[in-house]
């Protein structure tokens, strides 16, 4: 793979008040907790909280030495400040700055600008173009894609040919925008949240992961728990959980309860079997967090699990699964 990133990384949504309030302290005290866990990468954007998060992040990581931790954020969104917070679903109680969507190059410049100054930092190691996809922009999505492989794609290459980043590549929910890519830019690396995990992978696996082996593009999963639910949560794709997925849910969960197994060390230890894959950043605004998660990586599950899930038909006979 070109870039080189962490098997356990952090990601910085729920830091931007995601479906609910977090204080400072307790903000301050989750990152403080991942780094204690051993964790170097973190993910963030302008979009978690208007600029709240990448300011959370800002604030604790200006004490550390640059070069023993990696960090993206994202590029889509400009701030500009206004009167009062917009707080876009699903975040609450925002910074009071509007969002402007430009894929533009001068936008993506300026977007890595602003979040330089908001993160407090000289470098960004990785940039996503974020949320241009159907999910995010509905119909016009496809407008936005456009500019952004004229405009953002080839300014991040640019800059990554200058040694300005480390890399740079999509930030999605969706797959069809990552295969489009592929097609008419030169990515190194994509988030994609939700979409290869135990609930959803089949797209995933099908169509986007062959051409990345190929390209050498790595994959950085975001959202491995579907936005909570796999953890015990009550959200979906950043909603209430549909009842098609809560019966899913209910049949992993009884098989994970008949072998023993934490679905949630499943959960991260499923996405990082297949070699595509490079990292996985779950979130969290809870100290507790972060050292569970580094520990259910490290547990260890029973083959007769995998196998089980196999024989269920909740993941399919292709699918790469722990050794």
């Amino acid at each position: 793979m070109r870039i080189t990133l962490p098997a356990l990384g952090f990601g910085g949504a729920p830091l931007g008040n995601m479906f609910h309030a977090v204080d400072e302290d307790q903000a301050q005290a989750t990152l403080a907790a991942a780094w204690q866990a051993g964790i170097r990468y973190y993910d963030t954007s302008p979009h978690y909280g208007a600029g709240l998060s990448e300011a959370r992040f800002g604030q604790f990581l200006r004490g550390k030495p640059r070069d023993e931790f990696l960090l993206s954020t994202k590029v889509g969104r400009l701030l500009q400040p206004t009167d009062a917070p917009e707080n876009a679903k699903p975040f609450v109680n925002e910074l009071a700055n509007q969002r402007i969507i430009d894929y533009s190059a001068d936008g993506a410049r300026r977007s890595i600008e602003d979040s330089l100054e908001r993160l407090g930092v000289d470098r960004i190691d990785v940039v996503f173009i974020h949320d241009v996809s159907e999910d995010q922009h509905g119909p016009k999505w496809r407008e936005y894609f456009a500019e952004a492989m004229q405009g953002a794609a080839p300014a991040l290459t640019r800059m990554r040919e200058e040694g300005l980043i480390g890399g740079w590549g999509l930030g999605v929910n969706l797959v069809e925008p990552c295969r489009l890519a592929l097609e008419q830019a030169d990515p190194d690396v994509f988030l994609l949240a939700g979409r290869y995990t135990l609930l959803d992978h089949r797209e995933a696996l099908d169509t986007l992961f062959p051409r990345c082996a190929e390209r050498q593009v790595g994959i950085v999963v975001g959202g491995p728990f579907n936005s909570g639910v796999l953890a015990g949560g009550e959200h979906y794709e950043y909603d209430r959980v549909p009842d098609a997925v809560r019966q899913q849910t209910a049949r992993l969960l009884a098989v994970s309860e008949r072998y023993g197994v934490d679905i949630r060390a499943a959960a991260l230890q499923f996405c990082l079997a297949n070699p595509v894959v490079q990292s996985v950043i779950p979130g969290s605004a809870s100290p507790q967090r972060p050292a569970q998660y580094r520990q259910q990586l490290g547990e260890s599950i029973p083959a007769a699990f995998w196998e089980a899930l196999r024989e269920e038909g909740i993941v399919p006979g292709d699918v790469p699964l722990p050794a």
